[in-house]
């Protein structure tokens, strides 16, 4: 039976490598796993109902992905969520930095009333999470967030390239949250950059995006200079 308390959502018996590879990626993409936290295969196929061999694989996938660490030999040996160097979380922001914003002011050109709803929807669940002390939530709700945006540009390598940087960065970026999560720092610039898109606004969109990006990347490099 699956875990109630998983980081992982169940998934149906068919397809389960791919299936096993979108959940464990999902759950780095929204922040649920931390840097140094060890994910153990056994656990994981647990957690999903399924076998070992399509979650060894998938992991094993992340691993050559650089998006995990080797954690060691055996069934148990699983994988480690890396701690990034000040250096490879610059890269990864600059990555991040460049190609979102691009991503965000598309998206303003093309999003409807209706696309946007569902944007909004997201930041409102942000707040409302935040209040409320459901972490884990909160980081559902900025993944959505920013990927609703994004998806709206129809920019599909543009997308998977975000995709692949936000897998890379996205357990290191939990270590602002101690500090982010009480007082909301970086809600004003997801503020400006619904409002820009509802205007229809790109300059306005790309420029609230790479605020929004440069302050986690000046806050987070800073904590991994002093770690």
């Amino acid at each position: 039976m699956s875990n109630t308390n998983s980081k992982l959502k169940s998934i149906d018996r068919d397809t389960l490598w791919d299936r096993a590879y979108h959940s464990l990626k999902t759950a780095l993409l929204a922040g649920r796993f931390v840097p140094g936290e060890r994910i153990i295969l056994r656990k994981v196929a647990d957690d999903l109902g399924i076998s070992l061999t399509p979650v060894r694989d998938a992991v094993n996938r992340l691993i050559a992905e650089n998006v995990l660490d080797r954690g060691g030999v055996g069934q148990g040996g699983g994988a480690i969520v890396p701690l990034l160097s000040a250096k490879q979380f610059d890269q990864l922001m600059i990555i991040r930095g460049t190609l979102e914003p691009i991503a965000a002011a598309t998206a303003a050109k093309l999003a409807s009333k209706k696309d946007l709803l569902v944007v909004a929807n997201s930041l409102a669940n942000m707040k409302q999470f935040v209040a409320d002390g459901q972490v884990d939530d909160y980081l559902e709700a900025h993944y959505q967030f920013h990927f609703g945006i994004y998806r709206l540009s129809k920019l599909p390598i543009i997308l998977q390239t975000i995709e692949s940087a936000w897998l890379r960065c996205g357990p290191t970026l939990t270590l602002a949250l101690p500090e982010y999560v009480p007082g909301m720092k970086r809600h004003k610039y997801h503020v400006a950059t619904l409002t820009a898109l509802k205007q229809g606004n790109p300059v306005g969109a790309a420029e609230a995006i790479r605020a929004d990006i440069d302050s986690a990347r000046s806050d987070i490099c800073s904590l991994l200079d002093q770690i």
